[in-house]
């Protein structure tokens, strides 16, 4: 039997046409497949792998912490130094109001973890997200993602769980006293990366001030320098009450974490003890690898430089006409074309070139890019023009 048969007859699924690419290898912005073929990794693993594939930096610490232990302990008892790298590299970043952090194992965890700590700190059960929202598959995550055709068959999900329209302010009005949070991907990924303005963010943190409900951004996604700033909320002034990181943080390792007030997280401390218990979550090999790669975006990225470079990037495509819209922030990108069959096509063409792009689970209609943030600039160029031509050679099939 083939490794690829394996795979199909033994291996859970997510889809019923994976990419089934034999991995033998990834270094830097590259995939080697194990028939000699090489792959320009423009997804980054889905905005996992900001830094590029083993950054010497990250392996480096994880040789370490491996010569060290490995787990010792379910979370939160023992004092381990990787850790504690991770939060206080996180803390220099971080506004002082969030100064705490709690280590989970993936972003769909501290989703969870998240809408627990704005029950627990309110009181109150309601929770309130946007239309075309994507916060995760497990039931409380899916409960307040916005697809109902991924939720339909796992009905019942979480109660009492309400949706506004993104980036409309009238509809603020409907998050009360009643509302124990509002969780909003602070840009919109699934839905084709959806950057709200500064007034409704604005109205958005004064609304959740002035009723008292907890306001929680995933970054998740877009988190780790992906929109072209260390945390996309730093692009509207404002603060959150709790933020979800997850993907980028680990450097290509899974983690996530619930960041908020330390005084905040306390909550979970007691009535009840264990408010939200984690076996895995803060695994010293992990967060070694972690606090490495937030050290790397810290002192290796320039965000103007990147910004300038995602735009130079974005202008070769303005020529296209059979791309209808190109929306960008940072290095998160959406192409329209005019159906789904065309972005199938133009994503099959680019495997076949040895470039890798992706779509979107809710916008069909487009398809991604979330390249490594350090991809060289000739690099970039040289995925343009794969891509360009991808479009070009389909077109009229």
């Amino acid at each position: 039997m083939s490794e690829r048969q394996f795979f199909l007859d033994h291996l859970g699924q997510t889809t019923p046409f994976p990419f089934l690419i034999e991995v033998e290898r990834a270094e830097g912005n590259y995939i080697y497949a194990k028939d000699g073929k090489s792959y320009l990794d423009m997804i980054a693993g889905v905005a996992v792998n900001n830094i590029g594939h083993r950054h010497p930096k990250v392996v480096s610490a994880l040789k370490n912490q491996i010569d060290q232990y490995l787990h010792v302990m379910v979370y939160g008892e023992f004092i381990q130094d990787s850790q504690q790298r991770l939060v206080k590299e996180l803390l220099e970043v971080l506004p002082e109001e969030l100064d705490g952090v709690y280590i989970v194992n993936s972003g769909t965890e501290a989703i969870e973890a998240a809408l627990k700590l704005a029950k627990r700190v309110t009181g109150r059960t309601e929770l309130v997200s946007f239309r075309g929202s994507y916060h995760g598959s497990t039931h409380g995550s899916m409960s307040v993602s916005g697809n109902e055709v991924k939720k339909l068959a796992f009905r019942p999900l979480l109660p009492d769980v309400q949706f506004l329209t993104h980036n409309h302010l009238a509809d603020l009005e409907r998050i009360t006293e009643k509302t124990a949070g509002v969780i909003l991907e602070t840009i919109q990924g699934d839905a084709g990366v959806r950057k709200p303005s500064v007034t409704f963010m604005k109205a958005l943190r004064q609304r959740c001030d002035e009723v008292g409900a907890m306001l929680i951004l995933d970054e998740i996604q877009c988190g780790m320098g992906r929109t072209g700033k260390m945390f996309a909320f730093e692009h509207f002034g404002i603060i959150p009450d709790i933020v979800t990181l997850g993907k980028a943080l680990g450097g290509g390792m899974p983690i996530g974490a619930l960041v908020a007030s330390q005084s905040r997280l306390n909550e979970f401390t007691h009535a009840p003890m264990l408010g939200h218990i984690t076996t895995f979550g803060g695994h010293p090999v992990i967060c070694s690898a972690a606090a490495a790669a937030v050290h790397v975006l810290k002192t290796e990225i320039s965000w103007p430089e990147l910004e300038a470079k995602a735009q130079r990037f974005e202008d070769r495509f303005k020529e296209q006409k059979e791309i209808k819209e190109i929306r960008r922030v940072g290095m998160m990108f959406a192409f329209d074309m005019e159906s789904a069959e065309r972005v199938e096509k133009v994503v099959t063409k680019c495997m076949e070139k040895g470039l890798i792009t992706f779509w979107f689970l809710s916008h069909p209609y487009s398809f991604r890019l979330s390249p490594p943030l350090n991809m060289e600039e000739s690099v970039l160029m040289h995925a343009a023009d794969l891509i360009i031509g991808a479009i070009d050679e389909t077109a009229g099939y």
